[in-house]
């Protein structure tokens, strides 16, 4: 059934058993703006021991926060009880949470434009913040004083920018000012819920604004000093007419639209070592290692920010192998189909495209990669494994280095066609290797 249903279905529910209940926040923001809501979020008079009464599926998520998840045809909805909170002991938290009425309850909401309610019973939106003038203005700005919003709840700061970069909506300027003030804040709030806020930011439709605002706050230098280290730092103008390093990384995120996650941290840091590697050489500005060393401080950023091992480890691939593109025409055909092989190589393969359109322009080596790629998953994988260390052994050969060395120039012979069976690869190997069995 349409969640929006269930949601209504929710509501009726505890209309009929006597209490208050509103649709709240986003979906009504979202609503009011034409766009199909994600999430019904409902706000109710109800205490939690009553919802939990009323419905047969729940789950008390956050019980002392009034917060309780109801399960409806395998969907879920936070139902929270009106509430007003006391003051915040640890910049994320309140201290204390008391049942109260409406009214409170959309003056502790972060933004006007997440403070609306809509009654299905009057089918009209509520408004005691003024939340649909700053709609009609694209405004993000906070409910009641910024400065103290945002000293309640640091993480405030970077939603008011994801926020903005989601709806297309200006940070108003006490906001933004206060946003600037207290952005050193932001990192007494845990790696977890910064790193989430900046994913949104950076899958979002309009990247290249989220990264200049998390600069002009501040708050990137808190979590993400690395990219400041990227301005001022010059590229050759042959390959990079348009600027330097932190300018490139932004031409090239604003070519990128609701990206996938690793994409977007890949294309974020691709460069992030050419401060580190720059030299001015005779002929022209290099960047030697900036592949390998980027991949290596991506690692070191994706820890830091609690990502996940196997995020980390596609998101430096990326950034490790951006430079190879360049060579691809000059390929054996077993080094090509290696290369991608790599997991995800559709990332690289648009990763490399990005990041060309941000500087050179040049295309050439994308589109001769990508015909490639095309055509490589159209055949039916060959068969690497074809002998073993066994196999080795049973020829002569004494275990060792050396039987890396042999199995992976036979599975070379495999991608470039010449071998195609067992019996051809040991003829391979007794005609190439015989002369290092000793």
């Amino acid at each position: 059934m349409n969640k929006e249903v269930l949601a209504h279905q929710i509501l009726s529910t505890l209309h009929q058993a006597g209490f208050d209940a509103y649709l709240a926040g986003g979906c009504v923001r979202d609503r009011q703006r034409g766009f199909p809501a994600k999430d019904f979020d409902i706000a109710t008079s109800a205490h939690p021991k009553d919802i939990i009464k009323l419905f047969e599926r729940t789950v008390p998520v956050g019980v002392a926060f009034g917060v309780i998840l109801v399960i409806l045809e395998d969907q879920a909805f936070e139902v929270a009880t009106f509430r007003r909170e006391g003051n915040y002991v640890d910049g994320r938290h309140p201290g204390t949470v008391t049942f109260s009425s409406l009214e409170q309850d959309a003056k502790r909401r972060d933004f006007t434009v997440n403070g609306l309610y809509y009654d299905i019973r009057s089918k009209s939106v509520i408004d005691l913040v003024e939340g649909q003038a700053d709609l009609s203005k694209k405004i993000i700005r906070t409910i009641g004083d910024p400065e103290s919003r945002f000293l309640e709840d640091h993480l405030r700061m970077m939603r008011a920018i994801r926020f903005s970069v989601q709806l297309g909506f200006e940070i108003e300027k006490k906001t933004f000012e206060a946003i600037k003030k207290h952005a050193s804040k932001i990192k007494l709030i845990s790696a977890e819920r910064i790193r989430d806020e900046l994913i949104k930011t950076l899958t979002s439709a309009d990247p290249e604004l989220g990264i200049r605002l998390l600069d002009e706050t501040g708050l990137s230098q808190e979590f993400l000093p690395e990219l400041s280290k990227m301005k001022g730092v010059e590229q050759p103008m042959e390959y990079h007419p348009e600027g330097d390093v932190f300018v490139h990384t932004l031409l090239l995120l604003k070519g990128m639209k609701n990206a996938e996650m690793e994409l977007a941290m890949g294309a974020l840091l691709h460069d992030v070592a050419k401060p580190d590697t720059f030299q001015r050489a005779p002929d022209r500005i290099r960047f030697h290692g900036h592949d390998v060393l980027g991949a290596e401080m991506t690692k070191t950023i994706c820890k830091r920010l609690a990502f996940s091992n196997a995020q980390t480890e596609l998101i430096a691939s990326l950034v490790l192998e951006h430079l190879r593109f360049k060579d691809v025409f000059s390929m054996r055909v077993s080094t090509l189909k290696r290369f991608m092989s790599l997991p995800r190589f559709d990332l690289h393969l648009e990763l490399h495209r990005l990041d060309c359109l941000a500087s050179h322009g040049k295309l050439e080596a994308y589109y001769f990669a990508k015909e490639k790629y095309e055509g490589f998953l159209k055949e039916p994988p060959p068969p690497l494994k074809l002998i073993t260390g066994e196999d080795l052994i049973q020829l002569g050969f004494s275990p060792g280095p050396l039987f890396s060395e042999i199995i992976k120039k036979v599975e070379d012979q495999i991608l470039e066609g010449s071998i195609t069976n067992k019996k051809e690869a040991l003829s391979f190997v007794i005609a190439n290797f015989s002369h290092a069995k000793d």
